[in-house]
């Protein structure tokens, strides 16, 4: 009998996907409710901040701050200018003007996630089109609050990255 295997969705991705962040799944655990699965512990959303993953610290809530090792392949892109990615509640980008920011992904309209556009070198709402300057400021609606900015620190030999409130 010949089997194939179908790529699929991690986990960490399927349940950030339904917008489970890592305080939701905990109450699901306090509750006594068990969700188990086929997939590795590095796919839980939240446990990104963990040995290997290039990530260390805490990516979500009130108490954002972790260090990125931009040595490590995952992150490594974060050398060069123009590269974002969301980890956990913050969109990391190195900007085409070649500075590191780090704002709340949830746009203050209704909350869809924002993304880093290169070549206006800004921050945009793909949902009802709101952009933000690259402080935060919204420069066009409908949303009318200000992104939550976060302070960035690259080390002395540009090898971490380091996001805190």
């Amino acid at each position: 009998m010949k089997t194939s295997q179908a790529e699929g969705m991690k986990r960490g991705e399927f349940l950030r996907s339904l917008g489970l962040s890592t305080s939701t799944l905990m109450a699901f655990y306090c509750l006594g409710t068990t969700m188990t699965s086929c997939g590795s512990k590095e796919d839980d959303p939240g446990a990104g901040a963990g040995a290997g993953t290039g990530i260390s610290g805490t990516t979500t809530g009130n108490s954002v701050n972790f260090t990125i090792d931009l040595t490590n392949s995952s992150y490594s892109k974060f050398k060069t200018a123009g590269s974002s990615e969301i980890i956990g509640d913050v969109l990391v980008a190195f900007t085409t003007s070649n500075g590191y920011v780090a704002l709340s992904k949830r746009c203050t309209h209704e909350g869809s996630q924002v993304q880093y556009r290169t070549q206006q070198n800004d921050i945009f709402c793909i949902s009802h089109s709101s952009e933000f300057s690259l402080t935060g400021a919204v420069e066009q609606g409908p949303a009318a609050t200000a992104l939550k900015v976060y302070k960035t620190s690259l080390s002395a030999d540009g090898n971490t990255l380091t996001v805190t409130a």
